[in-house]
């Protein structure tokens, strides 16, 4: 595979990984403000010692595989996972073939955290990390996209024009198709462009199609591209959701505004950061069963995919009661009986009508996924 056709949006390698490391480690005010983020409270103390064993470690690092086992899974989200979780669990996992190579097509509520945690997932079971698809949007400097490229970050161009983003996306494709099959690489990307912000999970057709129209001319099938990418649903579910307000602000806006919503300079950083430091309850991230049959088209593999995701979601008091209490039905509620609903409500009293039936039914609709799926 010949890495420098792909040097402008793939992780960084050799020379241009050594030179961005170098390039964070003069930015060590930026760093420290992303680690005050993580540690949290106002302790300098224990914000420099934290600092301090980040950066060292840094130091030492060479690749990008290296740079995840060492900082990312293995120091960055720990801290995340105790900080802001209940608890963390995962299944499926122990399924993977190290010797393959993997397409994960997850589900897409927080911006860094479900491709971080299933680097964390995949490291607890000493199985290869991922390289992760993340939109150029996101890159508001030169820092932020080192950050991500040092850390198996592949760049999708988003903010092009319609023939540059179609040769782009061609491009992308190629790069995932050779990394897979030739390299056993595990690969992470959304579902759809952008969260789902109102808790419906489903898969956009058009990143299995892109796939395929790579590859067309070389004659292979559309089932046969299927079966060599080992495509796995990732479902994760987070039993709060600390964006959940800010998305049906954004997204009731957008409805008022006939679907236009100009989002402000730092708003995706601003959502990132309070993802990263806010509560999250329980978290549980579920890996599927790859796509093996004879699929005939990119729908039959979406909706695949969606059934996986629907049915793996891991259901929580706060979906389960989401659905009862806006169905006006009593379906789940023995199992509900230790479940504070009052303060669940109070979580959402300041807000809107419409703001509070939208963010509601976001925890309500995985249910009602799973239901139709399951029924």
């Amino acid at each position: 595979m010949d890495y420098s056709k792909y040097r402008d949006i793939a992780p960084y390698r050799g020379r241009d990984f050594d030179a961005a490391i170098r390039r964070l480690m003069e930015k060590r005010e930026y760093l420290g403000a992303f680690v005050s983020v993580l540690v949290g409270g106002n302790d300098f103390s224990t914000i420099y010692n934290y600092l301090g064993t980040v950066v060292e470690n840094i130091s030492k690092v060479h690749d990008y595989p290296e740079f995840q086992k060492r900082i990312t899974a293995g120091l960055l989200v720990p801290t995340v996972v105790e900080r802001t979780m209940d608890s963390f669990t995962d299944s499926g996992v122990d399924g993977l073939d190290p010797e393959k190579g993997y397409l994960f097509i997850s589900n897409h509520r927080d911006i860094i955290l479900d491709c971080a945690l299933l680097d964390y997932a995949l490291l607890n079971h000493d199985k290869p990390l991922v390289e992760m698809a993340f939109g150029d949007n996101l890159i508001k400097s030169q820092f932020i996209e080192d950050l991500f490229r040092v850390n198996g970050g592949i760049i999708v161009k988003r903010e092009l024009g319609m023939k540059e983003k179609y040769l782009s996306s061609i491009k992308l494709s190629e790069y995932f198709v050779e990394n897979i099959t030739e390299n056993n690489a595990y690969i992470w990307v959304a579902q759809k462009a952008g969260r789902s912000k109102d808790g419906i999970d489903t898969t956009q057709p058009s990143v299995i199609k892109m796939l395929y129209l790579s590859q067309k001319s070389k004659g292979i099938s559309f089932s046969e591209l299927i079966d060599s990418l080992n495509i796995v649903p990732v479902a994760i579910s987070y039993e709060y959701d600390p964006n959940d307000i800010n998305k049906g602000r954004e997204e009731v806006l957008r409805e008022q505004h006939n679907g236009e919503y100009s989002k402000k300079k730092y708003e995706d950083l601003i959502s990132m950061v309070r993802g990263m430091k806010d509560r999250k309850g329980r978290v549980h991230l579920s890996i599927g069963t790859p796509l093996k049959g004879d699929f005939k088209s990119a729908e039959d593999v979406a909706r695949e995919i969606d059934r996986q995701i629907h049915l793996d979601y891991k259901l929580w008091d706060t979906n389960l009661f989401a659905y009862d209490y806006l169905e006006k039905t009593d379906r789940f509620s023995s199992e509900l009986k230790d479940f504070d609903s009052q303060s669940f409500l109070q979580r959402f009293a300041h807000l809107s009508p419409d703001v509070r039936d939208f963010v509601l039914n976001s925890y309500a609709n995985p249910v009602r996924s799973h239901l139709k799926e399951s029924e």
